[in-house]
């Protein structure tokens, strides 16, 4: 009872940081409108001009960096625990890679624009990136720890260059915007863009719920969780394509946001301070640490606004580098 405390009041700790950020990005911005103009607004009032700022920029926004850094936290929550590894994040292990590569495909070969074309394509190619890492694994121990997380960074390596490749061979035009993309950006995001996201969202977060408890016991050992019933080999594929998932829905919004993942479930577990990684938790770290790079992405060189995957990837090799140390 007392761990439940504990991880109750984190969950509330990060969901207070939560709403204090997306206060700060409502009230806030470049272009200046009062408290009382957005309260107004709010309210279901005020000007065009007011609403479309308030509404269809601010509010989208934040949304839209809520519901991908919560995507990202559970994300990295399920390979983390998958793996049994601080390092198995799907960013580390190349599922990330494998989702830009599909919606490069789409965006690049096949000519359409982001967004419903880029999104499928962003789940194809990491589920695609999925089964070829648990193929080479299946069958030759450890498939679900190290030897994964091996595989995986080999995989995303390969795929890393095959990217480079689309975009070298794209016009200038093309590859400009495939470039910008793969940065990880929340700039002029709209709310039919969010749209997958939002909607998507809901069910991948009951199937993480769901999923939580057989995990949990799977970190004892594969043996041990068998002996208690749990069905191993199920539980690892519906973990895999859950996080692959939240992983390219979040990639179809947004592109790739680096090191998230990889942060937000062992910043929750040290916050909540209890074994395993709470999963409301660690949704909750991502949205608050994406929120927080994305004000600060939007405010450090304002008026000029820089990607938000620039400052999680710079905060994230930072981070990185402190885990690898504390490790040593």
């Amino acid at each position: 009872m007392r761990l439940s405390r504990r991880a109750c009041w984190a969950g509330l700790m990060m969901a207070a940081a939560c709403l204090l950020v997306c206060a700060l990005g409502v009230f806030t911005g470049t272009y200046h409108i009062t408290a009382g103009q957005v309260l107004e607004v709010l309210g279901g009032g005020g000007s065009a001009t007011d609403r479309f700022i308030v509404i269809d920029q601010r509010l989208a926004r934040l949304c839209a960096a809520l519901v991908v850094g919560a995507s990202l936290g559970l994300a990295g929550s399920l390979f983390q625990t998958l793996t049994r590894n601080p390092l198995g994040s799907p960013d580390i292990i190349g599922f990330t890679t494998g989702s830009t590569t599909g919606a490069l495909v789409i965006l690049l070969v096949g000519g359409a624009g982001a967004g419903v074309g880029a999104g499928g394509g962003a789940l194809l190619g990491g589920l695609a990136t999925a089964v070829l890492v648990q193929l080479m694994t299946a069958g030759r121990g450890a498939a679900g720890g190290s030897r994964l997380i091996i595989t995986g960074i080999a995989v995303g390596a390969m795929l890393a260059s095959v990217n480079d490749y689309l975009v070298t061979r794209a016009d200038i035009e093309s590859a400009e915007s495939a470039k910008a993309w793969t940065f990880g950006s929340l700039n002029a995001i709209t709310w039919s863009q969010a749209a997958p996201a939002l909607l998507a969202f809901p069910v991948l977060f009951g199937a993480t719920v769901m999923l939580a408890r057989p995990l949990r016991m799977m970190e004892m050992g594969d043996d041990t969780a068998g002996g208690l019933g749990i069905r191993i080999g199920r539980v690892r594929f519906a973990a895999l394509v859950v996080g692959v998932g939240l992983t390219g829905t979040a990639i179809a919004v947004t592109g790739p946001i680096g090191f998230l993942a990889l942060a937000a479930p062992q910043l929750a577990r040290r916050v909540a301070r209890v074994p395993g990684t709470p999963v409301a938790t660690a949704a909750l770290t991502g949205a608050l640490l994406l929120c927080t790079a994305d004000f600060l992405a939007q405010r450090v060189l304002a008026p000029f606004q820089i990607p938000v995957g620039l400052v999680t990837g710079a905060l994230g090799g930072l981070y990185l580098m402190w885990l690898l140390w504390r490790q040593e």
